[in-house]
């Protein structure tokens, strides 16, 4: 269990907040963090009667708050770059109105949830999976205490649990309506087998609809040998379309651009998901250039990166932009949120909304996050922004 401490920073109107976050973010770049291999020893605490150092010290003036990440097993390089990230977050804004106690779920997430609870803590920040979210959301909701989860399953959103992770949905909307507005009408997919598939096909289905495109095809894959190669020999023969959306990770879709353009699709436009930001290779593969992908901006993180590699001598899992967002969006609230009282959960679903690294967001009433999202363009170097993500919200 790990404490750090922070405070709040006004913003108002979506606008507003985003550029004020950027011009605060750069700003702190400037300035070195030291890495916090040898924390100073805290203060000695004092003990009850019985001589047992009671839960954390009394604090009258900060808000509590708690980060649920795994620190240690399977998944504790995630939930390190995501808690390092929130000392970045907090080191940057300098102040001190809430303090934020790390607790490992890799023993436990409903575990570490009650520990957070008895400790005082107002809020949740985390956990990351949907199977930690389902442990802690009853705990959480028992006490009245809202979550924030770096998940992006939607299953698990609402009754007091917000998800901050990047939805499939919006992605695969979001460059669908620009192909769209591109002139393309006839689209097919490839989606893999799973939960992952079954949502990226869906909201593709409801989106061309919606969009007044046709869908002409959409195939089905798994991991298997063959089994990619098999889904693309029966998207040739079924019919022609203008836009195809591989659905799946930039390996993926390494592996089945050149099958495309050799079974029926050479002139389709390549359509992918949030799931290729991740990968800095597409461009190597020629059949893959030209292609587009919706997801969160890389602007500020490439910075978020560079800090953090400075700090910690590693680079920082992707994910780790979420906890630096969700210490800005407790900022945010901090401003108006009295210490000692819950926390003011109908602020999280204010129209305006919140703006951090990955840009702007605001949570629906359903508790999912709603992105501003841009949508780059596969290119030789790389890749390149073709249409920008909004700076705010309008409705």
């Amino acid at each position: 269990m790990a404490e750090r401490m922070l405070g709040s920073n006004r913003m108002s109107a979506a606008r507003r907040i985003v550029g004020l976050a950027m011009l605060a973010f750069l700003a702190a770049c400037s300035t070195v963090v030291p890495r916090p291999d040898a924390p100073k020893a805290p203060p000695p605490r004092t003990t009850d009667q019985s001589g047992v150092i009671p839960g954390l010290p009394q604090d009258n003036e900060r808000h509590r708050v708690a980060l649920l990440v795994p620190m240690t097993g399977t998944n504790a390089g995630v939930g390190k770059s995501i808690a390092n990230a929130t000392t970045l977050a907090m080191l940057d804004t300098k102040t001190e109105k809430v303090r934020i106690t790390s607790y490992d779920t890799a023993a436990g997430a409903a575990g570490a949830a009650q520990r957070a609870i008895r400790d005082g803590n107002r809020l949740i920040l985390g956990p990351l999976t949907a199977e930690e979210v389902r442990a802690v959301a009853p705990v959480a909701k028992a006490a009245g205490v809202p979550v924030i989860s770096f998940s992006n399953d939607v299953s698990v959103a609402g009754n007091g649990v917000f998800l901050l992770g990047y939805s499939p949905n919006q992605s695969v909307e979001r460059v669908v309506r620009f192909a769209r507005g591109k002139g393309l009408s006839k689209f097919a997919a490839l989606v893999p087998r799973g939960v992952y598939g079954e949502r990226a096909g869906g909201a593709f289905l409801r989106e061309v609809q919606a969009s007044g495109g046709t869908l002409v095809s959409m195939e089905t894959f798994d991991r298997a040998p063959g089994s990619v190669a098999a889904a693309i020999k029966k998207l040739g023969a079924s019919s022609s379309y203008d836009a195809l959306l591989i659905a799946d990770v930039g390996r993926i879709a390494v592996q089945a651009a050149p099958l495309v353009r050799a079974n029926g699709g050479g002139d389709a436009r390549l359509l992918g998901t949030e799931l290729w930001n991740t990968e800095t290779s597409l461009g190597a593969t020629p059949a893959l250039r030209g292609a587009w992908f919706a997801s969160v901006s890389n602007g500020l993180y490439r910075t978020l990166s560079g800090k953090y590699r400075t700090s910690y001598g590693s680079a920082p899992y992707r994910l780790a932009s979420l906890g630096y967002d969700s210490v800005l969006l407790t900022v945010r609230v901090a401003q108006d949120w009295k210490v000692g009282t819950p926390f003011p959960t109908a602020r999280l679903t204010d129209a305006d909304g919140f703006a951090g690294i990955d840009g702007a967001f605001r949570f629906g009433r359903d508790g999912i996050a709603e992105r501003a999202l841009e949508v780059q363009e596969v290119t030789a170097a790389g890749t390149s922004i073709v249409d920008a993500a909004p700076r705010g919200f309008t409705k």
